[in-house]
């Protein structure tokens, strides 16, 4: 079961910088598409690259290397889940959450050249950065062109091949992109 709105307000739309949390289980995953958490487009259908902007959380490799079994913290941003510009991970030590119970999982983007996921032990810590970088090196993920409807265990195609518990979350937006890469993005 997913949870999609349609008609939102105060979600970023058009470039605007966001970011998001969840609080999921990391045991009741699987590797189909997709259990996401946060922006998509207000059509119910795939309407290009950047037209999304969600955490991801699952074991799906959508773009090889993946290192280690996952389950992972990644960006949908449409046609992709993204851990870096080139999509797949750069980062060999991003071998996933392994046997946490629970996760938090969070994606920052400053919604012009630049997103970050991160995830950690929901209980307590801190949180470690997988990717800090530029946007996908495709065509239309920078700047993004987010839509503003809000997704919870669903693609922004209604894609719902996916398990996942989710126990929490928060969507933030502004329109000042500064925040998100100045000062440098830090664990």
């Amino acid at each position: 079961m997913g949870y999609r709105d349609n008609s939102t307000s105060g979600v970023a739309v058009n470039g605007r910088a966001e970011g998001m949390y969840m609080v999921t289980s990391g045991t009741h995953v699987d590797n189909r598409c997709c259990f996401d958490y946060g922006d998509a487009e207000t059509s119910n259908e795939d309407t290009g690259n950047g037209h999304m902007d969600a955490a991801n959380f699952g074991t799906e490799c959508w773009f090889s290397p993946c290192h280690g079994q996952g389950p992972w913290v990644q960006a949908d941003l449409e046609n992709g889940l993204f851990r870096s510009d080139a999509g797949s991970s750069q980062n060999t030590s991003d071998t996933g959450t392994g046997p946490l119970p629970f996760v938090t999982a969070l994606l920052k983007n400053n919604g012009q050249n630049h997103f970050a996921p991160k995830y950690g032990k929901a209980q307590s810590g801190g949180l470690t950065t997988t990717y800090s970088g530029g946007e996908p090196t495709a065509g239309g993920y920078a700047p993004m062109h987010q839509e503003g409807a809000i997704v919870l265990g669903t693609g922004g195609d209604i894609s719902n091949g996916s398990i996942g518990s989710f126990f929490e979350g928060v969507m933030t937006s502004s329109d000042d992109v500064s925040w998100a890469v100045s000062p440098p993005w830090a664990p």
